[in-house]
């Protein structure tokens, strides 16, 4: 079966987060500042993430009645 495009998006982003918390577990980071940055775009990332599946659910749920 195909992907739905929810669940495309979801990897993607899934991907990027892994990235992001490599790069930062690495201590990678040149600085508190750039530090900063990645933890926000992780935390924007899951944030993100949690829309997509919301708005999957509710996309399946709809399209069931």
């Amino acid at each position: 079966m195909a992907k739905t495009v929810f669940e495309v998006l979801k990897e993607k982003i899934d991907e990027d987060i892994s990235s992001a918390k490599d790069f930062l577990s690495g201590g990678s980071a040149k600085d508190y500042s750039e530090y900063r940055e990645l933890a926000g775009l992780v935390r924007g990332l899951e944030t993100s993430k949690r829309y997509v599946e919301d708005l999957s659910r509710n996309y399946m749920e709809d399209d069931n009645d």
